[in-house]
């Protein structure tokens, strides 16, 4: 018989199994309740952190609130490839003003380090209570050195990007600058500004050596003249490369906040002026062109020439007849004028628009000069002849001669190096024409107006250029605009040099005089001179024919034996 036995449970017991469940049900709910209300918390005072403290000290050009670039700005380099500009990371200095014990002392002694800090700006950053305050960038190590030594717990420094120049000034108005957010801003840095943001390196025409070697001469001809200013250009006759190129005065890159508008003007490419008788080597390569006459034509220039109430004279009055070389050599106004009116004064304009002396210049750098021009009249074409009523750039003069004496093919201005030379097939002027302007230059030089630009061992030849300012709509004659256009060697010219200076004053060494001929082609002389020896160009020998020899009346009785 089998018994079985029922067991019966304990209430109490179940009772109790029961409550331990519940409690620690309880339990995890409350864990979790404090875990989602802990979370919540957080992201609380996170988005309040965010929204009001951070808020008040955010500084949308600071560093570390900037996403990183993922290139630097490229470098520019010369034609040898000198550096010109780069990019580094410089350290900028700011300051927690909540750590700063000693406000006073610490914006004494920042403005001590940088004069151009004001003390009391300084302070009330200082004062400000804010976390992060920009007190200077761009320093350099021993101005942070100098900082360190303060001794001030809330002066700190963050890397940021820097544009820096080795040449300095030496380049400033053909390389501009940026502003602090690397943007190009003028010159090659704004006309390049996507490329070299792409980092890739950009090679100038620019040679450094010569650069430097223009710069010393215009800066010594505006000292000695006590001019207010210059500008020059030296150029590859045949691709239109620019070899150097010259404003000045001129700026320091790094410290453009003490620049004023004047020096940051850039007078080569900006600046519009009436340029005088450099002109005549247009004038007359446009006589030629258009009436095919020997050079022998003899032009009377014996009076003034009158035109209405105007009446045209001549600096250095010959008061005779001239021949077209006499005319250029003595610098003749009424001559040139002559000659227009003998060529017809209404394809002048379209001559001159041909050779980029009329129309805003087509150039890699964007602060460029619309040229100025008087509605054109036979006497605006008679004036123009020799320089006076168009307005025109530095550069565009030089680059006109250039197109004319390279044999009168077209040449475009560049301060790009390119693999292959630019190929110049549109011709501007004749053969022809180009060789007799050619003559004509290397005569001003060897016995005329340019003597003082000759270079022994070397034909030099050139145009002197001399012209009154305009002021208030009248001529100021103790204002002048004084040139020099030089070229060489003039058989074949490979370098065309030009120099302006802007309201040189006479002296006694000149006996008061302050022309193109005393002012500008002495200085392209030097130029020259430096040149040969810098690029290692060995002295001329003598040409083996007339056409480039001296004598005026080798020139005409060359010319009728052909």
């Amino acid at each position: 018989m089998i018994m079985i036995r029922r067991i019966r449970q304990n209430p109490s017991r179940l009772q109790g199994e029961k409550s331990s469940a519940l409690d620690l049900a309880r339990g995890r709910i409350t864990l979790m309740s404090g875990c989602f209300l802990l979370v919540y918390l957080i992201l609380a005072l996170r988005a309040l952190d965010l929204s009001v403290l951070q808020s008040q000290s955010y500084d949308p050009e600071k560093p570390s609130n900037i996403a990183a670039a993922p290139v630097l700005r490229a470098d520019i380099i010369d034609r040898n490839g000198v550096l010109l500009a780069t990019t580094l990371k410089a350290p900028s200095l700011f300051a927690d003003t909540n750590l700063i014990s000693d406000p006073e002392g610490a914006a004494k002694s920042l403005t001590q380090i940088f004069p151009d800090l004001s003390y009391g700006d300084t302070l009330q950053k200082l004062q400000s209570g804010r976390s992060f305050v920009w007190l200077k960038r761009n320093i350099t190590p021993q101005e942070k050195a100098r900082i360190l030594e303060i001794g001030e717990p809330g002066l700190n420094f963050e890397d940021a990007r820097r544009r820096f120049y080795p040449q300095e000034n030496l380049t400033s108005h053909i390389l501009g600058y940026t502003n602090i957010d690397m943007q190009g801003m003028a010159g090659i840095e704004r006309g390049f500004d996507n490329i070299l943001n792409e980092n890739k390196p950009l090679q100038l025409t620019i040679d450094t050596r010569i650069q430097h070697a223009l710069k010393r001469e215009i800066a010594a001809a505006i000292n000695e003249f006590r001019a207010i200013g210059g500008a020059g250009v030296i150029m590859d006759a045949r691709t239109g490369e620019i070899i150097a190129g010259v404003s000045l005065p001129d700026f320091n890159p790094h410290a453009l906040s003490a620049t004023s508008a004047d020096t940051k003007f850039n007078r080569l490419t900006l600046g519009a002026y009436e340029l005088g008788s450099v002109f005549k080597i247009f004038s007359t390569a446009y006589f030629f062109e258009t009436r095919d006459m020997p050079m022998s034509t003899i032009f009377d220039a014996t009076e003034p020439l009158k035109k209405g109430r105007h009446t045209i004279r001549d600096f250095h009055a010959q008061e005779r007849p001239l021949t077209v070389p006499e005319v250029f050599l003595h610098s003749s106004n009424i001559g040139t004028a002559m000659m227009t009116e003998a060529a017809g004064y209404e394809g002048m304009k379209d001559f001159y628009t041909d050779l980029g002396l009329l129309t805003p210049l087509d150039f890699e750098i964007r602060e460029t000069a619309r040229p100025q021009v008087q509605p054109w009249t036979e006497i605006t074409a008679l004036t123009a002849s020799y320089g006076h009523g168009v307005a025109t750039t530095p550069l565009q003069v030089a680059t006109a001669v250039a197109s004319i004496v390279n044999g009168g093919y077209q040449v475009k201005p560049t301060f790009i190096k390119a693999d292959t030379p630019p190929q110049n097939n549109v011709r501007i002027v004749s053969e022809k024409t180009a060789h007799r302007l050619r003559q004509l230059m290397r005569i001003v030089v060897s016995e005329g107006t340019g003597g003082r630009a000759k270079v022994k061992g070397y034909r030099v030849g050139g145009k002197t250029g001399t012209a009154e300012k305009l002021t208030n709509g009248r001529y100021d004659t103790n204002k002048r605009i004084s040139s020099f256009i030089g070229a060489f060697p003039m058989n074949d010219p490979q370098y065309v040099v030009y120099i302006m200076v802007d309201e040189p004053k006479g002296h006694s060494g000149t006996w008061g005089y302050s022309t193109g001929g005393w002012v500008a082609a002495p200085a392209v002389a030097r130029v020259i001179t430096s040149m040969t020896g810098i690029l290692g160009l060995p002295p001329e020998t003598e040409m083996a024919g007339r056409e480039f020899g001296s004598g005026l009346k080798r020139y005409i009785s060359y010319e009728e034996d052909q």
